[in-house]
């Protein structure tokens, strides 16, 4: 029994202590930074990937001069055909919470984007934009041709399944 209960434990244990640092967050890594004045506040939008790819996924940081503890705001995007999202308000990024940010977010449109922001702190209401942010094609090929040539290994399986199927009710009818 002591040893059953020893290999039970063994088994439970050596997985969860060799793999807490595999639990891990990746930290967020900034690679390029733009400046933004928003009223009377200074603004750094960090980016993970430079350059810009559409629907590529990068974390995005908003970080205000002097920290985010005293200070509200909201953002907007503006695509390149002049669409825009509502104004949301800025949350903490979910794996670097001393910064406003999005996680593992992506532009879907190649083009010029825009990004509005309006802050609220002690010094007053502050309102600023990044312009002219290009965002290049997509890396890789078409989507459509990704999903095609994806697609093929299981158009392939669901194939073999119909004529194993058919072959297995011939022989059904044979013997029968």
């Amino acid at each position: 029994m002591r040893r059953v209960f020893a290999l039970l434990a063994a088994l439970v244990l050596i997985p969860v202590a060799t793999a807490t640092p595999a639990l891990a967050y990746e930290p967020v890594n900034i690679v390029h930074t733009e400046h933004v004045k928003a009223g009377p506040y200074g603004l750094t939008v960090g980016f993970s990937t430079w350059p810009l790819r559409a629907m590529q996924s990068l974390d995005f940081t908003f970080i205000p001069d002097g920290g985010i503890e005293d200070k509200t705001g909201t953002f907007m995007r503006t695509g390149p055909s002049g669409s825009h999202t509502r104004a949301l308000p800025m949350a903490r990024h979910p794996r670097k919470r001393d910064v406003w940010g999005l996680d593992v977010f992506a532009l879907q449109v190649e083009g010029n984007w825009k990004f509005d922001f309006t802050i609220d702190g002690p010094q007053g209401h502050g309102a600023g934009a990044l312009t002219n942010l290009q965002v290049l094609p997509q890396p890789g090929p078409p989507l459509a041709l990704s999903w095609a040539v994806c697609s093929i290994p299981f158009v392939a399986l669901i194939g073999f399944l119909i004529v194993v199927w058919r072959r297995g009710k011939v022989r059904q009818l044979a013997v029968a």
